[in-house]
């Protein structure tokens, strides 16, 4: 039976965590998951299945994410790098798996950057590499529902401003989806203290995704349908990365984590073991594969 432990940490002086779910017979180092800036560490209940089946996961409350201490007014990218790097140190081991989603992907890459030899494999989904003009409209529009109190419309706002609501695009279980990330993110904005500054942070404070990477095998995957950055973007960002795979998952956005949740989690579970991915069930049978569009090799 796995075990599972919490440990608290702190960073120039903020508190934060991590959740560790051991594997007694672990196959490959330890899965280090990043998520978006408003989940937490007990947020991955589809990872705990299939990837801890093969090796340790950690799932963690950085600084400004869950029940950790909230970021201070200043660049946040060196404290949460830190932050991770502080767990990796806690765990005991040379080198760890990473999977970054969303917010978590710049939080991954820079840690791969800096430090590229306390990662063994990388793994990147819904990287917002690109947020044009009007994404930035919208979610000045977020902010302002959240300051004054909103919390209905500010959670409406941000959910469809995550999510593909194109009718003419096919995504699995859209409606299910929308009202959940509806309800989560409400949910989200009525109990975390880290709310608004989680917002404020995607208009003042974006994510950085310059400087290429070598040395780490890697693999980024994006749903087909993603509104936030487009695959073609995605896949423009990953050829930055020396080496690395490009998937898309069909009938999917940004929420593909929730709306292909196995599949996504077999993916990682699979990239993370060196065993073959055009034989994963979640990738090699999704329905309406186009397969130009859904697998590129890319390098630099």
């Amino acid at each position: 039976m796995p075990q599972e432990t919490v440990r608290s940490l702190s960073v120039n002086g903020l508190r934060y965590g991590y959740r560790l779910l051991q594997q007694p017979a672990a196959r490959t180092e330890p899965v280090v998951i990043l998520g978006g800036a408003l989940q937490g560490m007990f947020g991955w209940p589809q990872m705990d299945h299939h990837v801890g089946a093969v090796a340790d996961v950690v799932t963690a409350d950085l600084p400004g994410m869950g029940g950790a201490d909230p970021l201070p007014d200043v660049p946040s990218a060196g404290i949460l790098r830190s932050a991770l790097t502080r767990i990796i140190d806690d765990l005991g081991v040379e080198r760890v798996n990473l999977f970054g989603y969303s917010y978590g992907t710049s939080i991954a890459l820079q840690c791969a950057q800096h430090e590229p030899g306390r990662v063994a494999r990388l793994i990147l989904g819904g990287v917002p590499s690109h947020i044009d003009d009007g994404q930035r409209a919208h979610w000045l529009r977020a902010e302002e529902r959240l300051k004054a109190g909103d919390l209905e419309a500010a959670a409406a706002l941000a959910a469809e401003g995550l999510m593909c609501l194109d009718p003419d695009r096919r995504v699995h279980r859209r409606e299910l989806a929308l009202r959940y990330v509806r309800r989560s993110l409400l949910h989200a904005m009525s109990g975390s203290p880290h709310a608004a500054d989680s917002v404020n942070r995607v208009l003042g404070d974006p994510p950085d995704f310059s400087g290429g990477l070598t040395g780490v095998p890697a693999l980024v995957f994006a749903g087909e349908h993603d509104t936030v950055s487009s695959p073609a973007q995605q896949r423009e960002f990953a050829a930055t990365i020396e080496g690395s795979r490009f998937l898309t998952l069909a009938d999917s956005d940004h929420w593909v984590i929730l709306e292909r949740p196995d599949d996504v989690a077999d993916l990682v579970a699979r990239f993370f073991t060196d065993r073959p991915l055009d034989t994963a069930p979640g990738i090699a049978t999704l329905p309406h594969r186009r397969r130009a569009e859904h697998d590129a090799a890319v390098s630099a």
